[in-house]
């Protein structure tokens, strides 16, 4: 689901030049992209967990871009087990308890 989302990563190696940033593929559906992109940037406000993992990734050097879309990743595909399993959605399964503690490496 997240391929065809765009979410994936496309690394970008050619040559000699194999120690660039990888990028996501954005090859996916922009309607999905677009759709997600304001409920993630709202959840790393307002919800704890999802505020918590933001914060965990920025502090491990990733860019608050790279941060906010793997949040997005991770709301799409936890949206997608709701979807297969038909449970409500919950945001405290798709988070460890680690990131709130920042015990998480």
């Amino acid at each position: 689901v997240s391929r065809h989302a765009g979410l994936d990563i496309r690394l970008h190696q050619s040559g000699s030049s194999v120690h660039q940033a990888s990028r996501i593929s954005k090859a996916g559906n922009v309607y999905i992209r677009s759709a997600l992109y304001m409920p993630a940037m709202s959840a790393v406000r307002f919800d704890p967990n999802a505020k918590a993992f933001y914060e965990a990734l920025v502090a491990r050097g990733k860019t608050k871009l790279q941060a906010l879309v793997a949040v997005m990743r991770k709301y799409l595909t936890g949206l997608w087990a709701c979807i297969k399993t038909d449970t409500p959605f919950d945001s405290s399964l798709l988070f460890s308890d680690c990131h709130a503690k920042n015990a998480c490496v």
